[in-house]
């Protein structure tokens, strides 16, 4: 896994300063947000696919943490409650973005959507409609499956969170966690193969 992804064996600030934090200091909290605000920003990103939202959903993030300090438990499990903080935002903002889309296809016509679709491919490179044909069979893919299934797996495969990391997020044991995975795994083969099992050209 990367150096600065959570899950990482160095905790970037001190317990110290997260038990300050808690107790209602706000210089320190300040400090633990401008630290870690690189690796929730970039967990988003990974998570949602969508860079021009990134800022708006760490601000939920932000803002959700400063109101929910106080119920930390330990310092020595602020990281894993972080990501768990930020998960969840970014579930939620996929949750609206399903229910935008859905709305948004329901209002336009078929013709429409031919249109559109017609106008995005010759403004397209042929590199760049294969990039987007993969981008989207696998956010097809994905999207065939629940939120909880993606997240749990871009947290694994895409992420690189290890299940003892996975284990701390979910405030489950290693034999629970490894059962979800092989669910969601599951899920997503069956969804390929109603797609037909084959992988887009390229």
């Amino acid at each position: 896994m990367a150096q600065g992804e959570f899950g990482a064996s160095r905790v970037l600030v001190e317990p110290e300063l997260i038990e300050r934090a808690r107790s209602g200091d706000d210089v320190a909290f300040n400090e633990v947000v401008r630290t870690y605000r690189k690796r929730i920003l970039g967990t988003i990103s990974r998570l949602i696919g969508r860079p021009e939202d990134v800022e708006d959903v760490g601000q939920e993030v932000f803002l959700r943490l400063y109101y929910s300090m106080e119920q930390l438990r330990t310092a020595d499990m602020f990281e894993p409650w972080l990501y768990r903080l930020t998960v969840n935002a970014a579930y939620d903002y996929l949750r609206k973005q399903k229910r935008k889309k859905e709305s948004r296809i329901s209002d336009l016509s078929e013709t429409q959507v031919t249109l559109a679709d017609a106008a995005a491919g010759g403004l397209a490179t042929q590199e760049e409609q294969r990039k987007s044909g993969i981008r989207e069979f696998v956010q097809r893919l994905l999207g065939s499956v629940s939120e909880e299934d993606r997240l749990l797996l871009l947290m694994k495969e895409v992420e690189g969170l290890s299940v003892k990391d996975l284990e701390k997020v979910y405030g489950i044991n290693e034999n629970a966690v490894k059962v979800r995975l092989f669910r969601a795994r599951q899920r997503v083969l069956k969804a390929f193969e109603k797609q037909g099992g084959d992988y887009p050209p390229g």
